[in-house]
This record gives structure tokens, C-alpha cells and sequence, in this order.
């Protein structure tokens, strides 16, 4: 079990050092794991270069059925500690850009002080990933990116808002587009997913829905860069589209200006997903029962990042 432990650890992670790092064990000791492991099976199972490691076939297969079956295992485990009085171990969380920064920060302090003896780790990534297969216990995505087999409970605000902001400067300069096809004459700044997919420009307003293929001067693959769109727009450069909470603070500040406020799409929050067919972690279990309790009132409150004064002056 601690060979194929081990094996694991280095295949995700891409490397010995890495594997090291995640795992706690030395890179020397999953060398010698692998190693251990490959005689035993009689096969290779990762093709070693100066410069990268990665599963050979055989290796990518045994990959593949191991992930589920470690992690039935530690699921397993974790039942038994969840017979603990406090419940204790490790919960890893999947989750977009938007809920680490928009709906994870008004549920985690609460959670943590309230289970001292679990330890949260946040993955974030925007591509819609097999939870299993990349370690994790959970999940966060909205509805329309759900798997059919997953167990969904909702999380954070039921309802939120995708909006439009642009510097007072920018629409003093272009004008204030009025109606969604307004936006052809005008610098758009875009999104797009780690996918390729760009990200789709829809409104709608009494029952007309209205969707334009937009043009600018940026695009950024959203997550890390997606603040850069943000600064962009506040310099005056176009438009930027974004979930409202996340531009709140610039609204509020002035730095920003919406944008056709009557016609921002409204869509139903995220949900934390889960296997059904397994046995729940205690962790997890701990979490979905946590988010549950947690009254509606306190779960629609979003935690924004405040916009620090000097950044206002500097920005107007």
C-alpha cells in the first residue's frame, strides 16, 4: 500500500520533488518506492527524463483504477475517525476562481474554528475536473457543469449576477451603450476558459434574451489573470464583464460604472458535489452538515476584498 502510495503521489504531482512535497516523503523514498513497485509488477510505470516524469500506459491504467480505490479506502478510514467525539483529517476541495475569492471566505473561518481537527485544502481550478481522480473529496461549480451521478448541495448565495463595468473616464470618452448590441461599437475585455471556450456575452431583460460576439483589445484565460481585466477597465482601456459581487467594491468606490444593470443575467449559485457511491469522509460529512446549518441570511453574505483608499485616488 505505501509502494502504491507512492507511486500515486509522483504520478499527479509530475515529479519526484513535487510528489515529495505534497506527500511529506522524501524524493529519494518515492524513487525507491516506484522502483520497488515496477519489480514487483514487472512492468515500467513512469518514464523518467532529467527534465519530467510522467506515467508510461501502463502506469496511466493503473493510475486510473487506483485513484477511486485509495480513495474508498481513505474514505474508509475517515468513517472510523468520524467515530472520534470531534471529527478529524484532511478535506480537499475542487473549486472555481469565483467561489475561492466570492463564497468560500464567508464559510471557512466559521468551519475551521468549529472543527479544529480537520485541515481544508483548496484546489482551485477552472476546468471542470474528475474529483477522484485528481485527489480531491469535493467539488464546488454550478449547476449546468454538474455530473449526474454526484450528490449537490447548494452553497453560499442562491442567486447571484453576471454585470458590466467600465471606468467613468472610458464611457465619458465612448459613450454609455444602452442595449446589449450597443456593445459592438465598443472595446470588450475578455474571458476565456482553460478550455479554449470563450466566455459567452448573454443578457437578458423581460423575457428577450440577447447574446453578442463581442471584439476588444484583451483576452485573459480567467483565474489567476482575471484581476488583470479588473485593472484594465479601472485605467479607462473598455468594458469588463464580471460576476457583481466581484465588481461591487468598484461600483461602490466609483472606480467603475455599470453598465445596462436592467439587463444582467441573474443564475442560481454553486453547489459543493460529491460520489454518491461511497463512503462519505468524515471531513466532508462534518462540511456538508456545517454549510447546511449555516442560515440563508449568513450564506448570501459574500466576502469582497475592500478597495483601499489610495488605490481609489490613484485609479480617478
Amino acid at each position: 500500500m505505501a509502494d502504491l502510495h507512492a507511486f500515486v503521489s509522483v504520478a499527479r504531482a509530475g515529479g519526484f520533488r513535487d510528489g515529495a512535497r505534497i506527500s511529506g516523503l522524501s524524493a529519494s523514498g518515492l524513487s525507491e518506492a516506484v522502483r520497488r513497485l515496477e519489480a514487483q509488477i514487472g512492468v515500467r510505470l513512469l518514464n523518467r527524463t532529467t527534465r519530467s516524469v510522467s506515467p508510461t500506459e501502463a502506469g496511466y491504467r493503473l493510475l486510473e483504477r487506483l485513484s477511486p480505490a485509495l480513495s474508498e479506502i481513505e474514505a474508509a478510514i475517515d468513517v472510523a475517525h468520524g467515530l472520534r467525539d470531534q471529527p478529524a483529517g484532511t478535506l480537499k476541495l475542487n473549486v472555481p476562481v469565483s467561489v475561492a475569492r466570492l463564497v468560500l471566505p464567508a464559510i471557512v473561518p466559521g468551519f475551521l474554528a468549529a472543527y479544529p481537527d480537520i485541515r481544508l485544502e483548496v484546489i482551485v481550478e477552472e476546468s471542470f475536473v474528475d474529483i477522484l481522480a485528481v485527489g480531491c473529496d469535493a467539488g464546488i461549480r454550478y449547476d449546468e457543469r454538474l455530473e449526474q451521478d454526484m450528490i449537490a448541495v447548494p452553497i453560499g448565495p442562491r442567486q447571484q449576477s453576471f454585470s458590466l463595468g467600465a471606468s467613468p473616464a472610458y464611457l465619458d470618452r465612448r459613450g454609455r451603450p444602452e442595449h446589449p448590441r450597443d456593445l459592438l461599437g465598443h472595446a470588450c475585455l475578455q474571458g476565456r476558459f482553460p478550455s479554449g471556450t470563450a466566455m459567452v456575452w448573454e443578457f437578458e431583460r423581460d423575457g428577450e434574451v440577447v447574446r453578442v460576439d463581442v471584439m476588444g483589445p484583451l483576452t485573459v484565460q480567467l483565474g489567476g489573470a482575471t484581476d488583470l481585466l479588473v485593472d484594465v477597465a479601472i485605467a479607462g482601456t473598455g468594458i469588463v464583464p464580471l460576476f457583481e459581487d466581484w465588481l461591487r467594491p468598484y461600483f461602490e468606490s466609483g472606480a467603475l460604472e455599470p453598465v445596462f444593470e436592467p439587463w444582467w443575467q441573474r443564475f442560481t449559485g454553486p453547489y459543493l458535489y460529491y460520489p454518491g457511491r461511497r463512503l462519505v469522509p468524515a471531513p466532508l460529512r462534518a462540511f456538508v452538515d456545517y454549510i447546511k446549518d449555516v442560515p440563508s441570511s449568513d450564506r448570501a453574505r459574500i466576502h469582497v476584498p475592500a478597495v483601499s483608499t489610495p488605490r481609489r485616488k490613484s485609479r480617478l
